[in-house]
């Protein structure tokens, strides 16, 4: 049994007084993008957000079977979003997406989970810098290496990650697999506005949502 976690618990500062998770990418809302990618390659499906997010998720996923994972306390950073979510589901493995990923590769998802059978963790490296917020991980592991960081007061993803038996995805791999849009993330309206036009001209259709499990 697989799980995807899609993290939208930030307050999107760079972005702007709305929340950018909401914003409409060609049509779509953006955190609708990232759920029907993941959607095709998961058995369940959590969104971690604040709780005065959650109507207004909801209300982006029509059709769509989630469950909510609310921070207990808003804004205590990605690492502490990724424990709340973990703690909500039973599966093993999880792959967890931020919320800002609309172009997230289902097929790359999927060989990481294939990638991370046996260990802890399995994270991409892309231009020179690990990406846990587009990572395989294994529950268990992550949410007692994310806890101990967390009761150091230390939000660093970086101090669970170096806890963890991880398998690192060179940036090559994601290459010859086609999947270097997958790590885009949007943050401003100018990269809004560039995902978008690849969705209008056709580059970021959803070609890898019939991904198999």
């Amino acid at each position: 049994m697989r799980a995807g976690v899609i993290l939208a618990g930030g307050f999107s500062t760079r972005f702007g007084e709305t929340d950018k998770v909401l914003a409409d990418v060609a049509g779509v809302p953006m955190v609708r993008r990232v759920a029907t990618r993941l959607d095709g390659v998961v058995d369940e499906l959590v969104v971690n957000c604040r709780a005065a997010q959650v109507d207004g998720i909801e209300r982006a996923l029509p059709g769509t079977t989630v469950e909510f994972a609310v921070d207990p306390t808003p804004d205590e950073g990605p690492l502490a979003g990724i424990r709340t979510g973990l703690t909500t589901i039973d599966a093993t493995y999880a792959a967890v997406v931020a919320a800002d990923m609309p172009l997230v590769d289902p097929g790359f998802v999927s060989f990481l989970f294939d990638r991370a059978a046996g260990h802890d963790a399995a994270v991409p490296r892309w231009k020179g810098r690990l990406q846990p917020t587009h990572a395989v991980y294994r529950r268990a592991a992550m949410v007692e290496a994310a806890t101990r960081a967390l009761a150091n007061g230390d939000r660093r993803l970086v101090s669970a990650l170096s806890a963890l038996d991880q398998v690192v995805v060179e940036a090559s791999t994601a290459r010859e697999r086609g999947a270097g849009g997958t790590f885009t993330n949007v943050n401003t309206r100018e990269g809004l506005r560039r995902v978008a036009a690849t969705f209008e001209n056709g580059s970021g259709a959803e070609s890898g949502d019939g991904a198999t499990r």
